[in-house]
Parts: structure tokens; sequence; C-alpha cells
């Protein structure tokens, strides 16, 4: 093996360069030669129509930042068996060919992975480093927690603004299927209400919270000022375990339905209990705030950080295990292993797994939320007891998410 092409697929997210970086300066080490593949699967499945590929080179590898979230790569959201075209694969072991590549190294989530897969079944050598700031793969991800503290960061700022005018606030934030990053975010930022698609939401539990702790906070307050904030993942679900989805919007690539709006939809079932509450007039008096057909009752308001929380720079422990995903990535195309999911490095130790387990959804773990319900925070249902397991281990305690 002497060339290796490196992609990245999926969103966007930190660490990114960090893997593509690592996977570079590990070839240098072992003599071989990296090459980017730009605009991800797009970019392979038009590698043919290529003149030329940018190697990194230390010069090369000088003109950017690890530290950087996004990827110098670029991404697309192509999935290869779905194109028409029956000559694909040829296509692109003939583009492969032309730039001499004998394998290659692609950084995504479930969906790239499941690309990936197919690829290697095709007579493609792959090998995958695990890349979502969802984190619902089964090994760590990179971009998880640089998303998480960003999200953090902005659900803490926001409670100046919250405060400055009594308002809930509700922030979106992204996870289609599994909810951690609302989760770990929401935590952080001591939210007060953490919405996951794991737990339909029952919206008369909600709502008792929120009174409960958003008036008492005004009341206690010298100055009557208070907030409530909540997180919620995109992909929250209803009490009937429905999805809110666009239904006129079609599907993506993969099949996904477009979501329509959690963060809106919670603050519209927020309001119209406010509305319907007569508590909230009598509260709204007693706190010197109520003016008869202007303002009535707490204000509720929406912010979606969307693409802000992928963005900007990524955390040390994203820089971290992009470094060593990447890296070790190259060494296991050096020991013949292709179709697998690099998993962790612990000193000499690479471990792996097969990429069609390393893709499989991973779920919250709702015992763990039961924790955080039992000091107060609110997942949308009635608190499950939390009934702990005390156990001594021995050894070091490895996985932070």
């Amino acid at each position: 093996m002497k060339k290796i092409g490196i992609l990245t697929s999926g969103g966007d997210c930190g660490g990114l360069n960090a893997v593509i970086k690592g996977a570079a300066l590990m070839a240098l080490n072992k003599g071989l030669e990296l090459y980017v593949i730009p605009n991800g699967y797009a970019g392979l499945y038009n590698l043919l129509n290529q003149d030329r590929l940018v190697r990194f080179d230390e010069a090369r590898l000088d003109q950017f930042e690890a530290s950087f979230a996004g990827s110098e790569a670029g991404h697309s959201r192509v999935k290869i068996k779905a194109i028409s075209n029956p000559d694909k694969y040829n296509r692109i072991k003939v583009g492969m060919k032309k730039f001499d590549l004998d394998a290659l190294i692609i950084s995504g989530g479930d969906d790239s992975g499941s690309v990936m897969i197919d690829l290697n079944q095709n007579g493609i050598q792959c090998i995958h480093c695990p890349k979502t700031m969802d984190l619902d793969l089964q090994t760590y991800s990179v971009g998880g927690d640089s998303t998480i503290n960003r999200i953090a960061q902005f659900v803490e700022d926001l409670k100046t603004t919250g405060r400055t005018h009594n308002r809930v606030l509700v922030t979106e934030v992204f996870g289609r299927y599994a909810g951690h990053t609302a989760f770990r975010s929401g935590v952080a930022a001591e939210a007060d209400c953490i919405l996951i698609p794991e737990i339909p939401v029952d919206w008369d539990v909600v709502y008792e919270h929120i009174v409960e702790r958003f008036t008492r906070r005004i009341r206690q307050s010298d100055v009557h000022s208070g907030t409530y904030t909540i997180v919620v993942a995109e992909g929250m679900k209803n009490a009937d375990g429905t999805d809110i989805v666009d239904e006129s919007a079609g599907v993506d690539a993969f099949g996904h339905k477009k979501l329509a709006g959690a963060g809106k939809y919670v603050c519209q079932e927020i309001k119209k209990r406010f509305k319907a509450d007569p508590r909230m007039p009598q509260f709204m008096k007693d706190t010197g705030m109520f003016v008869e057909g202007i303002y009535e009752i707490p204000e509720v308001r929406e912010v979606h950080p969307g693409h802000l929380v992928r963005a900007g720079h990524s955390s040390a422990y994203d820089i971290n295990f992009g470094f060593e995903a990447g890296a070790a990535a190259v060494l296991l195309l050096l020991d013949g292993k292709t179709g697998v999911t690099v998993s962790k490095v612990k000193g000499r130790k690479i471990e792996y797994i097969e990429a069609s387990k390393a893709i499989e959804q991973r779920y919250v773990d709702l015992d763990q939320v039961a924790m955080y319900e039992s000091i107060g925070t609110c997942f949308g249902r009635t608190p499950v007891a939390y009934e702990p397991i005390l156990r001594e281990v021995d050894g070091v305690y490895e996985r932070i998410y």
C-alpha cells in the first residue's frame, strides 16, 4: 500500500480536521502518501473527472489547523447505492486507479458508514473513522464533545436575556433519533427541562414543572426576575410517539423526512397552556408585569442555534480523539484491515469493530435520565424512581459519553 485517499461525509462538526491531519501525519511517518478526495461521496463518484488531487504533505498540512471545526475535505450527502448508474462501483474503482489509490479512509456517521460498508462489499478497500455530533453510534464519534460544549455555552449565556425579560427560553438542537447532545449539554447548562426523542413528551408534566419552578423564581426574586430553560432535540416525539415532520418536504438522499420544528412546537404548547391557565394573570399581577391586552402571560421564545453548534473550534477532547482515529486508520489499513470502524486508541492498543455493528443506533440510557430526574430536571415524563446499584470496579473508567 502506497497511496491512500481520505474523504469526510455527512454533517460537519468539530474534530474532523484532526482526523484528516492525524491520518496524514501517520501516513508521512510510514512513508505513504495521503490524498484528499474533495466533496465527500460526490467527489469520490466524480473522481474519474478530476485532473488532480491534493496531497497532504508537510507544506499543505501547515495550511490548516486541526482545531478548526468543519472539514478541509468538504462534504456532501450522497448514497452511492442509490445512484442509478449500474456501473457506479466500477466508475469509482477506475477513478481510484487513475490516481493509484489503494484504499480509502472515510470519516462519517451512520449514513456515511453504511455507504462505506457498501463500498467495501463491492471491492473498494475502506476503513471508517466514526464521526457524528449526535453520538448515536456504538463508538465515541468525533464531534460530539465539541457540540455538547457549544450548546451548553449557548444555553447558559441565554439565561441573561431570559432573566432580563422573564422569559421561558426553548433551545432546539440536533438529534433526530437519539438525544445525547441535548441531554448532556442540557445537564451541563443546568437547563430546567430536556426533551429527547427517547421519551415521548407528556405536556401536562412539562407545564406543571414550568409553573412551579418559573413562577417560584420570579416571586422569590427581590427584583421579580427569573427564567426557565428548555433544551429540545429536533427529533422530540409527542406523547403518542409520533414525529413532528414536514410531510410536504419529501425525503433526503437517505430517506429521512424533514423535521418540522420541535422548538416552535414546544413554544406553542406552552403558550396554549399559559393562556388557558387562570393562575397566570394573577401571577403576572402579583409580580408587577400584567398589562391588560398587551402583557397578560409570560413570554415564551424559541432559539435555534442550528449550524453554529457544528462550527467554530473543536474541543480538546475531539482534537485528541480525531488525531488518534485518523492515525489508527492508517495503521489498520497497513495491517490489511478493511470494513471496520476505529473504536479507540489506548497506548499501543488500537481497538476496532465491524462497521456494521458500529453504526447501529445507540440511545440515551433512561436509567441515567432517572438519576437527573431525581435531582429535579424535567424530561417530559412523570419522574421514574432512581434505584442505584452500587458496585466497586477494578480498573479505569474509560467512556465519558
